[in-house]
């Protein structure tokens, strides 16, 4: 599916989940042990949810597949724990990494889980995205972030990103899409009891809609991909990859 007519009309009437699969118990394992206290009496709860995240969702292994074959450093918006550059190298993706967040308290575990992993030409930062995206030049990843900002941030924060596109990058976005389905409606319900529970530090504001993010890529020139991606959950999660269409692409 390459229109966001047919990624909506896809979504509404039950399109088949795309075959990428969450992460095996091993891999998802390796990657939730670096997330480990340093004391066998510490917090355990960031290891735990790594692993039930990477078990259950194929977010990761999804976003690893858009990205492959691109050597163009990573700029991860919302970044969480840092999840994906462990993903991205488990996967033998060795570009450059460079996760920002606005929750100092996940940042300072994303360091530490790379710290204890090992990882390589990755780096974290606080940042909050309603200052601005920081400098960068490359792909983009902007994962179950877009939900949680107003329309005008959305628009301000994709224009940002699709201007840091370079040939061979990919814009990587993991959404919900707004299209009335019982999958959506459980996806705002769940992100709104996150919020509670204060996983999230901000509450859903609007959901993407397919036809107003595929006629921003056209505008900009980007050829655009939209995927399902909820596997076993009961989201309405897609995964829309863009990127710039070199001389001898064809459409």
């Amino acid at each position: 599916m390459d229109t966001a007519g047919a990624a909506g009309g896809a979504a509404n009437a039950g399109a088949a989940v795309t075959t990428v699969r969450a992460l095996d118990h091993a891999s998802a394992r390796r990657i939730a042990d670096a997330f480990l206290p340093a004391r066998w009496y510490g917090n355990r709860w960031h290891h735990y949810y790594a692993r039930g995240k990477l078990r259950s969702d194929p977010l990761y292994p999804g976003v690893v597949d858009a990205l492959r074959g691109s050597d163009a450093p990573v700029l991860d918006l919302g970044c969480g724990i840092g999840l994906l550059a462990h993903a991205l190298r488990a996967a033998g993706l060795d570009m450059a990494y460079h996760g920002v967040d606005n929750d100092a308290a996940k940042i300072a575990q994303a360091r530490r889980a790379a710290r204890n992993a090992a990882l390589s030409s990755v780096d974290f930062d606080v940042h909050d995205l309603a200052g601005g995206l920081p400098a960068h030049r490359g792909s983009v990843a902007i994962l179950d972030v877009l939900q949680f900002v107003s329309l005008q941030s959305q628009d301000a924060i994709l224009d940002a990103a699709i201007a840091m596109l370079v040939p061979g990058a990919r814009l990587v976005i993991r959404t919900c899409l707004d299209d009335g389905s019982r999958r959506a409606r459980t996806t705002r319900g769940i992100d709104a009891f996150s919020r509670a529970l204060r996983w999230m530090n901000a509450g859903p504001q609007r959901y993407p809609d397919a036809d107003a993010l595929q006629a921003k890529f056209a505008a900009a020139g980007l050829r655009a991909e939209f995927t399902p991606l909820y596997g076993n959950t009961p989201f309405n999660n897609w995964r829309v990859v863009a990127t710039l269409p070199t001389a001898t692409s064809l459409w």
